[in-house]
């Protein structure tokens, strides 16, 4: 069964189609070598023919016979032909019986079959030839054997097979190995998917130490897999956190009622606990409102109203809206921003995070201390920075204080649901921005975004502008 799996996998297959293709190659290759070769050694006997006839009728008369002879005393190998006949066609020399009948004697080679002197009948040559018609009537008969490219050709025969079939051989084998191989990284993709089926979220894909399509697959798999685990993880615990901020509310509206059944005595006493009842009723209401508002986001349904935003004016906004509240606290609240600075994204979702962010700074700041907003732009790259004097996030909590409904020790006695800065990074989120918290002391958290268009960059100070030296930002 493995070796069938082998044989029918797509790399097999593939291989195989690549070590045909390469035959295919290979042999034409061969063939056009032996094409161009046979060509040459044809051209090149018939230029030595043609000169060898030139030469011996050149020659005295009293010579030519001479001259034969050594020419044929000198051929080792067999392949000169050479005959010397007078008019009548009788042998006068060399050793070619009689002229071929198809033998033009105007000097040009040409392909013919020789009928050779004290040879068996049987024995007639193809060979290259050329006649030559002498002075006096006499014929001059010249030629070699060409059949030395049959050698040539069973040489090449015998290079293509030891070459071809070693070099075909070794594309199966490579073939058969990348098989092997595919097949066992994707049992062992197997293997892990079935335990991650089974439950093991923290089991992860085989990356490997390479950069090859399937290292590169296994590595976007597993970033998939880190986000669901940690969204799996956040909403298994988010149902007792709902559970738990609810209940305190709704436990305290119920007691509310009931002791105002029981213990009010006046009409205003019976108004002062309804009064308490709406408030918990309405921090109910706030929780499940802020959760609704967070899924809308996370579900990515506020994209279609994309269009082009003017941070700078948010900033001023969310000043102009958070100076009362600041004052009262005796807070100072400031901005610095850059005229013109646009972004794309969704204008009242980027002022509520925005005003998030100075909602906490200013709620945890405590009083006499200074919240400053700062919107800086450089080339293609936006910054907001909402910096205060408070106590600041710890490196330990920068990843939990994103979680729903986390609050620290330190936040227990600050009015809050603990879904603020959920919601920001989820805004930040869906506009591909970054959400950057900085170290304590000092809170300092930026949004890191992308320019829409970028235009000269003034500095501008709102109303509430402080000096730099009024603050002490950590």
């Amino acid at each position: 069964m493995m070796h069938i799996q082998l044989i029918r996998s797509s790399t097999f297959l593939w291989a195989l189609a690549v070590a045909a293709a390469f035959a295919l190659f290979v042999v034409a290759l061969f063939a056009f070598i032996y094409w161009k070769l046979d060509g040459y050694l044809v051209a090149r006997s018939d230029r030595m023919i043609a000169t060898q006839i030139r030469f011996v009728a050149e020659l005295p008369s009293a010579r030519r016979i001479t001259a034969i002879a050594d020419h044929l005393a000198q051929d080792s190998r067999g392949v000169q032909y050479a005959g010397l006949f007078d008019a009548g066609g009788a042998r006068i020399a060399g050793n070619i019986d009689r002229v071929p009948r198809e033998l033009g004697l105007d000097g040009a080679v040409q392909g013919v079959r020789l009928d050779l002197f004290k040879e068996p009948a049987v024995h007639v040559p193809a060979v290259r030839a050329a006649g030559w018609r002498l002075d006096g009537g006499d014929v001059l008969v010249m030629g070699r054997n060409v059949d030395e490219t049959r050698e040539i050709s069973s040489v090449v025969g015998q290079a293509l097979a030891l070459g071809l079939l070693p070099a075909f051989s070794l594309c199966l084998l490579a073939g058969a190995w990348l098989s092997l191989r595919a097949q066992r990284r994707v049992e062992e993709v197997n293997q892990r998917v079935q335990r991650i089926v089974a439950g093991e979220l923290r089991e992860r894909l085989p990356e490997g130490g390479t950069d090859d399509p399937f290292a590169r697959l296994a590595r976007i798999v597993n970033g998939m897999l880190d986000e669901m685990e940690m969204m799996i993880n956040a909403l298994a615990g988010v149902g007792n956190d709902i559970a738990h901020d609810l209940r305190t509310p709704l436990t305290r509206v119920r007691l509310a009622l009931e002791r105002g059944r029981t213990h009010a005595g006046t009409l205003e006493h019976l108004q002062d606990i309804t009064d308490k009842a709406i408030a918990g009723i309405d921090q109910s209401l706030a929780i499940v409102t802020a959760l609704l508002r967070l899924t809308e986001i996370e579900n990515n349904r506020r994209v279609a109203g994309f269009g082009d935003v003017a941070l700078d004016e948010i900033l001023r906004e969310v000043c102009d809206v958070y100076e009362p509240i600041a004052e009262d606290k005796h807070v100072e609240l400031g901005a610095v921003t850059a005229r013109n600075v646009q972004v794309w994204g969704d204008r009242d979702l980027l002022f509520e995070a925005v005003a998030n962010l100075v909602d906490n700074a200013i709620k945890f700041t405590p009083s006499g201390g200074c919240v400053e907003l700062t919107l800086e732009a450089e080339d293609d790259t936006v910054l907001v920075r909402v910096s205060d004097t408070g106590p600041g996030i710890s490196e330990q909590e920068r990843e939990a204080v994103l979680r729903r409904f986390y609050r620290s020790d330190k936040m227990r006695n600050t009015p809050g649901v603990g879904l603020g800065l959920s919601l920001v990074a989820a805004i930040v989120k869906l506009h591909g921005f970054r959400l950057i918290i900085g170290p304590a002391p000092g809170g300092r958290i930026e949004i890191l975004a992308w320019a829409r268009r970028a235009g000269r960059s003034n500095t501008r100070r709102s109303r509430a502008l402080l000096h730099a030296d009024a603050c002490q930002m950590g």
